[in-house]
This record gives C-alpha cells, sequence and structure tokens, in this order.
C-alpha cells in the first residue's frame, strides 16, 4: 500500500486536531454524570478498548443480490489488497485487529508471505471460513463432481469426501497464517418434500464433521453455524441451534456452535439462543449484523440496535461482566455504501452497544427478576440503553490510537480516492 494513503495514529490526530478539546468537554460531562450513578467510567473505556472484532475479508467488497451487483471504485483485487482496507478500518476504530478469509475466495499462494504482510499492518487471521455452498474449483467438466445436490450431507460418498478434504484444506493453510479456528456454515438441505432423508443428510454431516475435528490442530476449534433458509427452502441440514448443538456434540469436544445475528426466522429470541448455548458450554463465536425480513446481512445495529444491546447483555453475563473469550466477527454485505465506512458503522455500533451493556446494573437487574417486579427490571434495561456513551467510546478509540469520529476522518483522508486511483474500479472482491 503506498504510504501516501496509510492511516496511523498521527495522520489521524492531525486530520482530528479540531475535535481533540471537544472530546475533552464530552468526557467530563458524561463521566460526571455516570458518577452520579455510580458508574464508573473508566471500567468501560477499557473495556470498549479491549474489545476487538474480526472484519471479513468479503465486505471489503460490495456485495450482491440474485438479480445484481454494481461494484464500487477502488475495490481491492488481491489479498493483500483486503488487508491494506482493514488495517485502514483498523486504524480507524482501533477495534478490528484481525481478519477473517474465505477459502477458495481467499486462496493463498504463499501464506508466510502474507501471514508477514499482515504483522506489518498489525494484523492477525481470525477464524477461517470454508465453502462448500459454491462448488469447488476440483469440479470436473463432466459435473461428475458437484455441490449441486449437498456437500457434507450430500449422498455420493466422492462429493463428502472432497467437501471433507476442502475443510482439511483450509485448517492447513489456515494453521500457517497463525488461525486457530474453523468456521463452517453448509448451504445442504432440500428444496422439494421427499428430496433427501432427513436423518440420512443428518447423520452424514454428522460423520464428515467427526472426520474434520479430527483434523484440527491441537489448539484449534470448530465452529458449526446454523441458517434456518436459503439457498434451501424446504429444509435445511442445520437449521437452528439445537441443531448446530448436536452436530458440535457429535463433531468432538473442540467443536462449538456460531451464531449469526441474522440467521434465525423473524421473532426468534436471539439473545436466549446465546444463553441456551452459553449455559452448554458450547458457545464458541458470533457473526454481527443486522435484519429486517432474513438474512439480510444489513450494517449492525442498524434496524434492531435494542437487541443487539441485549444480546452483548446475555455475552457479558456469560463473561463474567466481560466479553468472553470468543471468535467475534462482523459478517454483513454492503450493496449501496462504501465497503469501509460499513464496516465502521458495524464496529461503532458493537462499541457502543458494549458500553451501554456495562452501565447496566446487574445486582440490581438480579435483584428485580427474583422479585418478579418486571416494571423495576425494564426500567433498569432502559436506563442503560437511552445513556450517552459516545463521548466514552470515542475516548476507548483515542486511547487506541484510532478516530474519535472515524467516518469524517476516513472522508477527510482522502482513502477512497487514492486506491481508486492505484487499483481502478469494477473488481469483485467478494467471490460472488
Amino acid at each position: 500500500m503506498s504510504s501516501s494513503v496509510r492511516l496511523n495514529a498521527e495522520t489521524i490526530a492531525a486530520l482530528e486536531a479540531d475535535t481533540q478539546s471537544l472530546l475533552g468537554e464530552a468526557l467530563a460531562a458524561a463521566t460526571a454524570l455516570l458518577a452520579i450513578q455510580g458508574i464508573d467510567s473508566e471500567r468501560i473505556i477499557e473495556e470498549v478498548r479491549r474489545f476487538s472484532v474480526a472484519a471479513p475479508s468479503w465486505a471489503l467488497g460490495t456485495g450482491a443480490t440474485r438479480f445484481g451487483r454494481f461494484p464500487g471504485a477502488g475495490e481491492p483485487r488481491t489479498i493483500e489488497e483486503k488487508l491494506d482496507d482493514v488495517a485502514t478500518l483498523n486504524a480507524l476504530t482501533g477495534a478490528n485487529r484481525t481478519v477473517s478469509l474465505h477459502v477458495p475466495w481467499d486462496e493463498v499462494d504463499d501464506p508466510h508471505a502474507l501471514s508477514q504482510y499482515a504483522e506489518t499492518l498489525g494484523l492477525a487471521f481470525d477464524a477461517m471460513n470454508s465453502n462448500t455452498f459454491q462448488d469447488n474449483p476440483s469440479t470436473t467438466d463432466d459435473g461428475a463432481l458437484t455441490y449441486k445436490f449437498g456437500s457434507l450431507a450430500s449422498a455420493s460418498e466422492s462429493v463428502r469426501a472432497a467437501a471433507v478434504e476442502h475443510n482439511l484444506h483450509v485448517i492447513e493453510l489456515g494453521a500457517q497464517l497463525g488461525s486457530n479456528a474453523l468456521s463452517i456454515w453448509i448451504a445442504d438441505g432440500t428444496n422439494h418434500p421427499g428430496q433427501a432423508s432427513f436423518r440420512r443428510q443428518f447423520d452424514r454431516v454428522a460423520d464428515c464433521l467427526r472426520q474434520i475435528h479430527a483434523g484440527l490442530p491441537d489448539d484449534w476449534l470448530l465452529f458449526t453455524e446454523h441458517k434456518p433458509y436459503e439457498p434451501a427452502f424446504y429444509s435445511t441440514v442445520v437449521s437452528d441451534w439445537g441443531s448446530s448443538l448436536l452436530l458440535a456434540e457429535a463433531a468432538g469436544p473442540r467443536a462449538r456452535c456460531l451464531v449469526d445475528l441474522g440467521h434465525h426466522l423473524p421473532g426468534t429470541n436471539v439473545e436466549q439462543v446465546v444463553s441456551r448455548l452459553a449455559m452448554t458450554g458450547r458457545l464458541g463465536g458470533f457473526h454481527f449484523n443486522d435484519s429486517k425480513y432474513g438474512d439480510d446481512d444489513l450494517t449492525v445495529g442498524s434496524t434492531r440496535p435494542f437487541q443487539l444491546f441485549l444480546v452483548i447483555l446475555e455475552l457479558l453475563e456469560h463473561g463474567g461482566g466481560s466479553m468472553p473469550a470468543l471468535a467475534y466477527m462482523i459478517d454483513q454485505s454492503n450493496n449501496l455504501k462504501d465497503p469501509i465506512e460499513d464496516l465502521v458503522q458495524a464496529t461503532d455500533a458493537i462499541q457502543h452497544a458494549l458500553a451501554l451493556a456495562l452501565i447496566v446494573d446487574r445486582s440490581a437487574l438480579m435483584a428485580a427478576q427474583e422479585a418478579d417486579d418486571a416494571a423495576l427490571a425494564s426500567e433498569i434495561l432502559h436506563a442503560a440503553a437511552r445513556a450517552d456513551v459516545r463521548a466514552l467510546v470515542a475516548e476507548a478509540r483515542r486511547r487506541n490510537g484510532a478516530a474519535i469520529d472515524p467516518i469524517t476522518t476516513f472522508r477527510r483522508s482522502g482513502y477512497r480516492a487514492a486506491v481508486t486511483a492505484e487499483r481502478g474500479s469494477g473488481h469483485v472482491a467478494t467471490g460472488l
């Protein structure tokens, strides 16, 4: 990446010279107001400062729908350019210190060189993502080997073997990059009643996951990810958290369940799903996004911010007052926004939800719950959810050398125009 467009603490401070004093005033006011309520602002700032959520490589480019894709200017052409964009994102937020790759979209020729390049940018690699919902590059020209009717659940032994081999390859690649987890989402299911046996499909997936689990390095975890529908619309093998839990238990002791906010039917109580999986000890990771109708992959917190707040509250409960050591990733698809701005807004939403959830008086909430005082419990939650924590979040970012106002600073930096001049336009960075 050209040094002329590289963002760091020094360039950000220069771009935000006019906002430093304003933050000081806002922070003093917010801290004083919270102190009256007995809330330690410093604890909140430090917890937000500590938190990091992985950026997915595919979100650095424009997403797509079934009807079309409209690429933006200056999208990354290579994995290295994706890392450049994540480094810029992290410079702005201070909270995107890892990147999650998707294979074969992000097939790596020289893992050692890529790992070294990431290190120079201050980045590391989070969970790897396998892909058996599109045909593997090894598919033969005559269509003899295809995932058209499933991958790990396929009736074809050779297709299942190819899917297992792909996942083992992703593990091997990830180990060379310094990752320590594999996330598996499969599209397997049926579109027509009677098309396949529910039980046989499930058993085949369980058997394949056991094989993949056996190939994990000693310090790795395997994540199973559920989704109720799409692209299979009659039945999906891993359709809900119960199916994901059963498969994790069948796979082995280092298998965990991954929760994607958008992978639930409308009306599902996602925070309760988080609680149930945490109780079993099988909660392993979380994909943040938002939705209005289904798996919309909208910007985190853009549609249901209160749900995000409640989910974070459950995670804090699981972590004893701090965010537990899980695999966190933003999983959204931007079709209209600048990809970096979209990821900035998502990260900011998570940081704010975390700060708000930390304000909740958990002892008072428990007392209200045990007294069956629903009104008081609601008051305690809403008192926290309505607080103004913008100055605390901005201070957490500032302490990380990041931006007080990330969107404004990004636009002032001229980064998008600079990389557009270097990269051009019209690239496909997502694999879709």
